[in-house]
């Protein structure tokens, strides 16, 4: 068993910054894909980045160059840095951890808000 603490939510002016952060309750990323995920008002969750266990990133094209996302091993913790925010980043965003082995177990956070408004 896996679980996540999303923190790093809130509430930021266009152009504004935020890091999310995705603590897991123990050393997983050697055998876990980590991604974040966000679900905006009235639309479908929507997949925006990702880390395999080997360190390759990948990212939605609405948000390449704005997002980067990260891992410290040692804290056991994923982060996204969202910069220069726009209004249509608000959403509630969900850490996730795919394992990549057998039995290819799938943990979710419980969510963090990000509101981006003036």
């Amino acid at each position: 068993q896996v679980q996540l603490v999303e923190s790093g939510g809130g509430l930021v002016q266009p152009g504004g910054s935020l890091r999310l952060a995705c603590a897991a309750s123990r050393n997983i990323f050697s055998i876990y894909t980590m991604g974040w995920y966000r679900r905006a008002p009235g639309k479908q969750r929507e997949l925006v980045a990702t880390i395999t266990s080997g360190g390759s990133t990948d990212y939605a094209s609405s948000v390449k160059g704005r997002f980067t996302i990260s891992r410290d091993n040692a804290k056991n913790t994923v982060y996204q840095q969202m910069n220069s925010l726009k209004p249509e980043d608000t959403a509630v965003y969900y850490c996730n951890a795919a394992q990549v082995v057998f039995p290819r177990s799938t943990y979710w956070g419980q969510g963090t808000q990000v509101t981006v408004s003036s």
